[in-house]
């Protein structure tokens, strides 16, 4: 169904806002003020999903989208906007969210990512005989791919050429590290591994089991070095991960660190100079294994690795802390872990987020305990509507 809108407003998600039939709608790709012809690719009881079409009045800001997937794939919200437009966008995005589900009106800045194109280092596909793709989450289309300009350029030679390998099925993980290695994590029913295996691979991973070379790689970020397993968490984006890394050293130091969340230990290393102890908890075990192999790696003299549920462990830390550094997953923290954070009493907070919306839910729960001292907003994610968040938080009654 095709018809015509005029945008009035643009959502937290990077979507035109228009009305049609009495209900709203979200449409991928349209600026404020832009009249346009839209097809609606999804209907609700209350709203409906749609795509432009054509555009019959343009707005100024508008530029023309590299990616030729624009229109099906529905990952690069933003990319039809100017990069300072990008970020003023995710500034008032965080800065509302912060205000209306938290009560936070503290200055916010923001940091911007040295690229806008081929900055990730992992990107995940479906697979279907050979052929990979983007999964459009509200057309339910495949969009099949030789190239993605968000991921690092090593990445799109795999899927440009992967003739050493035929996946009948299922989906690939892509990662690389600085220096252009690559890890394959494939999950399939059916595969054949050739032997014109790219001299660059260092392991391919094949339902949970190692098939060829490694399970993990060396990574790099800033001055650090860290051990990487194929299923550990890691920042898609090296250069916002090391301005993470500052922004912690530059408000937090005391003698032990507690670093929730932790993958394979990358945050709480960070921290390595301004802290006496750091201790780790993560539930899974290879990123415990990378962790303690990271402390080694990066001279941290005193350290201790968990692997557990952070709701079930915390209760069983008896350090005194001075710090917690949380990284949740988009979820953000549980009930249980933010009430034994609150009764741990760590003087600070470093408070690391990919989701606006969950951490706003989390500080207004730990601001009744806790000032907020700084706000950060990182571009981790140039062309999307995603924005990470670094918060620093100091105890009242220090």
């Amino acid at each position: 169904m095709h018809t015509k809108l005029t945008i009035n407003k643009i959502d937290n998600q990077g979507r035109g806002i228009s009305y049609y039939n009495n209900k709203i709608v979200f449409v991928y790709n349209a600026l404020i003020d832009e009249e346009v012809e839209v097809e609606i690719i999804k209907e609700t009881s209350k709203y409906y999903l749609a795509k432009v079409i054509n555009i019959i009045k343009s707005s100024q800001d508008r530029i023309q989208p590299k990616c030729p997937y624009i229109n099906e794939c529905g990952g690069c919200t933003l990319m039809h906007m100017p990069f300072d437009k990008q970020m003023e966008f995710k500034k008032n995005r965080l800065k509302d969210i912060l205000f209306k589900y938290a009560g936070i009106d503290t200055e916010i800045k923001l940091i911007e990512s040295n690229k806008d194109l081929f900055y990730r280092n992992k990107i995940t596909l479906r697979v279907n005989k050979n052929k990979f793709s983007y999964y459009n989450k509200d057309s339910h289309d495949d969009v099949y791919i030789n190239r993605c300009l968000l991921a690092n350029n090593t990445i799109n030679e795999i899927i440009g050429n992967h003739s050493f390998i035929y996946i009948y099925d299922g989906d690939i993980t892509i990662r690389t590290n600085y220096n252009d290695d690559i890890l394959l994590v494939i999950n399939t029913s059916k595969y054949e591994l050739h032997d014109d295996i790219p001299e660059n691979i260092v392991g391919i991973i094949i339902n949970d089991k190692v098939v060829y070379g490694e399970s993990y790689f060396k990574d790099k970020i800033g001055d650090y070095n860290f051990k990487v397993s194929y299923n550990s968490f890691f920042q898609i984006n090296n250069y916002i991960a090391n301005e993470i890394f500052k922004i912690l050293n530059n408000y937090l130091e005391g003698n032990t660190l507690l670093d929730l969340y932790c993958g394979s230990g990358v945050m709480g290393i960070s921290m390595k100079d301004k802290v006496k102890k750091i201790i780790g908890i993560e539930k899974i075990a290879n990123a415990i294994k990378d962790a303690n192999d990271n402390a080694k790696l990066n001279g941290v003299k005193d350290y201790k690795y968990y692997a557990d549920d952070t709701s079930v462990m915390l209760n069983k830390i008896n350090d005194k802390i001075d710090i917690i550094i949380v990284d949740p997953p988009r979820s953000g923290l549980n009930d249980k872990t933010i009430k034994d954070i609150i009764k741990i009493k760590p003087n600070m907070i470093g408070y690391v987020s990919c989701d606006p919306m969950t951490l706003a839910r989390d500080i207004n729960i730990l601001k009744e305990h806790y000032n907020i001292k700084k706000i950060y907003g990182l571009d981790m994610f140039p062309n999307t509507y995603h924005v990470e968040t670094v918060m620093v938080l100091e105890r009242k009654d220090v």
